[in-house]
């Protein structure tokens, strides 16, 4: 499969530069003539290496937030910029290309293809990428050994719990080698003991590998794992606290050039989030 050239090139940037910033973001939904608005002036900022909880309760807009910013939907004003450039004037192939090379999802409802096994539905992400069926199927036993699943790739979905398909999900985000992984409530579906294993898990990938993770939840103990938390309510941000930032001492390569596995650095340790803060303060 030939692979596509990237329409938008980026240059490389500092870790602790801004990979994703958004900008007085708005979003309203309408039901017939009904307005539902989502977002009301979000303002947000990612650096590289963040493990990020955005935090609120249902309808408080953090699934829409995380969707834009994934590329997934489009905003009705505002500004999502990727190192610099604004996904607004994207084409859909465009558009289509970040999500496939540069960010990975964890879907709450795991979103794993029924007829696959585990190892498949890892590796088939990276033949849509263009790689080799071989290297793709390396890269799958490698990342269900890292999420501890390895011995049930042969498993299809319909034969793993709740939190195995999970765990087979955050596999098959990594295995993309994103800059950016993308997580909406991915405990929502589990048992809190399971809940609290995957975000020990995620938190431990961000550690060992310094993956950035953008996650939704109003799970307690994700956002006690938190190390930026920032809570919204009514589309609007209303809190923010700090735990731990990444280190400023490596750079990586930004959207639409891949870095290796071996740039990304061990980050900080894990914490419980301190010094809240009201915006602006």
């Amino acid at each position: 499969m030939a692979q596509r050239a990237s329409k938008n090139p980026v240059g490389a940037v500092p870790l602790a530069e801004k990979i994703i910033e958004v900008r007085d973001l708005y979003k309203c939904f309408w039901v017939g003539t009904m307005p539902f608005p989502a977002l009301n002036g979000v303002d947000l900022s990612i650096q590289q290496g963040e493990f990020i909880v955005i935090a609120g309760r249902s309808g408080s807009g953090k699934s829409t937030l995380l969707n834009i910013v994934g590329a997934l939907e489009s905003a009705d004003s505002g500004e999502v910029l990727v190192c610099g450039q604004n996904i607004k004037t994207w084409d859909e192939d465009q558009r289509a290309d970040f999500r496939l090379r540069h960010v990975g999802f964890v879907f709450q409802a795991y979103n794993l293809i029924r007829v696959l096994t585990a190892r498949e539905n890892v590796a088939y992400v990276c033949q849509l990428q263009g790689k080799q069926r071989g290297e793709c199927m390396e890269l799958a036993d490698y990342w269900l050994e890292q999420v501890g699943i390895d011995y049930l790739g042969y498993r299809q979905p319909d034969q793993l719990s709740g939190g195995q398909q999970q765990r087979v999900a955050v596999a098959r985000a990594l295995a993309m080698n994103p800059h950016l992984v993308l997580a909406d409530e991915p405990t929502a579906n589990v048992d809190s003991k399971t809940g609290r294993d995957l975000i020990e898990l995620m938190a431990g990938l961000n550690d060992r590998f310094g993956t950035t993770f953008l996650i939704s939840s109003h799970d307690l103990a994700v956002i006690g794992a938190a190390r930026r938390l920032v809570q919204i309510e009514d589309g609007r941000i209303i809190g923010r606290g700090v735990v731990h930032k990444p280190s400023k001492a490596v750079s990586l390569v930004c959207p639409h050039q891949h870095r290796p596995l071996g740039e990304r650095i061990k980050l900080g340790v894990r914490g419980w989030w301190r010094n809240w803060r009201k915006p602006g303060d």
